[in-house]
């Protein structure tokens, strides 16, 4: 084939696929196959059908688009240098993978602006798209009127076949067929390979027809190869569908244009290597050095900044009519785009005294987050089939089901992994939503991919983790959380929370809602327990504080976590009748506290004092950083067992009379 002969389509889907070949065989790593194959689908999407601003990436109303098959990232780095983002340049795409680039290994939203979301293990994308896709329907219910539509865009995902192993991916699927999120549009690379071979190995479902069954409108293009017009044809037809998502089953061949490798697991993940890519440009008429792009390619692709800037401009000029029009409602869209909290939001944050009647951390956070959703109604989410356990229903609103996107209460189903990953998709729409999800703490161990991913992605999801410790009882060891506590603070940027009374479950809720750029995992009790006239907010927002002290420099100091608190605070009333100096230490978050200031830390636990006690209902795991080689830990470090919460509790040793015994053994 001559270049010659080539029409300017294919000119500019082999320019993206040999942006990657180049940039992969540079970096001796990566995966080639996946741009080159899907290539042509992805030029088709960007060319004629998505709205996107390159020179404003996070232009509000742009169509989002997510490559679930992350791996194939080069496809997306290729095509947002190509159309204008000066989020990638050649010189990045030169730098695939290298340390400081903008163009990793996966797709990271926080390193390449274009980027929507952090697509790394696989099903991860999809189920984040479903988020997009939510969030895209319920602003626009909440805001669009019918003379002034203001949020109006497509979710477009490209997903593979290892996406659709994954069971995320059909966690996902079913929830967005349930909804009818008809501008979900997502295009699967259906190449028959995989890692290991051809998926015939391990993969031989109908996918198609598991799509019809999760309520989805299906297509094929049987030909993603080449057929540039029955691609263009099948997105046209998904979106004249608007009461249900679609699916395009795209076949293509995986490494299209190499000799020798294409279709092949060889070239799924590795570089092509000289010869074959001599070859691969020889086939495909591709005379140009590498990352070299024709002028008239260029061209073409730069089109999309001036489409870009004239769609953003159509959207500002129907925002400022909106404006003018619907007032009060622009105050508050204008507040959920930028970010910005209502003014006196955490006003509304409930305090108590120790007067007040002792209930829950699951029902301080109930009444905190209905405290909180008149005024924040940005605030949306729910739980995994779970609402009447982990108490996380609004009641200021109806459910969010299909034909009522306005509402806030989301029922994710038994879908814990998926529920994590569509909350990472609400939060990454828009920076003003703050999306709430909710299960048994012990559960996190489903959705813990996602909650890294959280972390990671620098949203600021907020997870309601009920039945956090043996004291939930009969449910038994399989219900009951000894070492989750411990493995979730091992996860980098993410606040784990352990309240022990209501002023501590508000003040969590006042650092979650305040900590957009990071997740918070709320860990609370199914057992009442008191309140306390000195928890506060100040001193859960430095993640340990003084709860109670003696005169002078304390012999011992006792650490008390969530439920654990109290017997801290029980003890040292005893041990204080007992002549000794007492200091009680709440510590609600070990990662504040570890970010605080050293004189702040040693005024609460100074280095002079070696005698200390901490409690946890939970793994001993990382407690001796607090309490040293003198000190002592009470825990769990083995599973529970069925009985009621406050047998299992004293069986296991969290009693007034065991902190006392271990004190004073501490003591000497």
């Amino acid at each position: 084939m001559a270049v010659a002969t080539q029409s300017l389509d294919e000119l500019c889907i082999n320019a993206i696929r040999f942006l990657a070949i180049d940039a992969v065989e540079k970096a001796k790593s990566g995966h080639p196959g996946l741009p080159m194959g899907a290539a042509p689908m992805a030029f088709v999407l960007w060319d004629r059908f998505m709205r996107f601003n390159p020179k404003n990436p996070t232009w509000f109303n742009r169509d989002r688009f997510v490559l679930s098959a992350g791996h194939g990232c080069m496809l997306q780095y290729a095509l947002l240098h190509l159309t204008g983002y000066d989020s990638v340049t050649l010189d990045d795409i030169k730098s695939f993978r290298q340390w400081g680039s903008r163009t990793p290994g996966h797709p990271e939203n926080f390193e390449t602006l274009g980027v929507e979301v952090t697509t790394g293990p696989l099903g991860q994308g999809i189920a984040n798209a479903v988020g997009l896709a939510m969030a895209e329907a319920h602003l626009a219910a909440r805001f669009n009127k019918p003379d002034s539509t203001i949020v109006d865009h497509y979710t477009y995902v490209i997903l593979g076949d290892g996406c659709n192993m994954e069971g995320i991916s059909g966690e996902a699927c079913s929830l967005a067929g349930h909804l009818g999120l008809g501008k979900l549009i997502a295009l699967y690379d259906d190449n028959h390979i995989s890692i290991d071979g051809s998926t015939d190995v391990a993969f031989t479902e109908d996918v198609s027809k598991r799509f019809e069954a999760y309520g989805w409108h299906v297509l094929h293009v049987e030909n993603g190869n080449t057929d540039l017009a029955a691609i263009q044809k099948a997105i046209e037809e998904a979106k004249a569908v608007t009461d249900k998502p679609s699916m395009i089953k795209v076949t293509t061949t995986i490494g299209y244009g190499s000799p020798n490798k294409a279709d092949t697991a060889g070239v799924h993940g590795a570089a092509l290597g000289g010869d074959e890519v001599k070859a691969t440009r020889e086939n495909l008429g591709w005379n140009y050095e590498p990352f070299s792009i024709p002028d008239d390619v260029l061209g073409h692709f730069r089109k999309a900044v001036e489409r870009g800037a004239s769609n953003e401009a159509e959207w500002q000029e129907a925002l400022a009519a909106y404006r003018t029009k619907y007032p009060e409602e622009a105050k508050v869209f204008d507040r959920i785009l930028t970010g910005e909290l209502p003014e006196g939001w955490d006003k509304t944050l409930p305090t108590y005294t120790s007067q007040d009647k002792g209930v829950a951390t699951r029902k301080h956070s109930e009444i905190t987050l209905n405290a909180l959703a008149p005024t924040l109604t940005e605030l949306l989410g729910g739980s995994a089939d779970l609402t009447h356990s982990n108490l996380t229903e609004l009641k200021v609103s109806g459910d969010f089901q299909k034909g009522a996107y306005e509402n806030r209460n989301i029922h994710f189903g038994v879908r814990e992994h998926a529920m994590g990953a569509i909350c990472n998709g609400l939060a990454l729409h828009t920076p003003g939503l703050i999306p709430y999800c909710a299960t048994f703490l012990v559960f996190a161990d489903y959705m813990r991919a996602a909650i890294r991913l959280s972390a990671l992605s620098q949203v600021g999801v907020i997870y309601v983790m009920t039945h956090d410790s043996i004291g939930l009882g009969e449910d038994g060891p399989t219900h009951q959380p000894v070492e989750t506590v411990a493995s979730l603070r091992v996860i980098p940027n993410l606040l784990v929370m352990r309240p022990a009374d209501g002023n501590e479950t508000s003040a969590a809720y006042k650092v979650a809602v305040e900590n957009r750029k990071r997740p918070t995992l709320l860990a609370l009790s199914r057992q009442n327990l008191p309140n306390y006239d000195e928890t506060s907010f100040e001193g859960v927002a430095k993640g340990a504080y003084i709860i109670s002290d003696s005169e002078g420099t304390p012999d011992i100091i006792l650490i008390g976590t969530g439920s654990e608190l109290q017997l801290c605070v029980e003890a040292a009333k005893q041990l204080r009748g007992e002549g000794k100096k007492v200091r009680v230490v709440s510590m609600p978050c070990c990662e504040l506290f570890n970010e605080q200031s050293a004189e702040y830390k040693e005024s609460v636990l100074p280095k002079a004092v070696t005698k200390r006690v901490a409690v946890e209902a939970g793994s001993t795991f990382g407690w001796c950083r607090y309490t040293g080689s003198e000190g002592a830990v009470i825990g769990i470090d083995h599973f529970g067992a069925s009985a009621p919460g406050n047998v299992c509790l004293e069986k296991f040793g969290f009693t007034v009379e065991n902190v006392l015994a271990t004190a004073k053994q501490v003591l000497g």
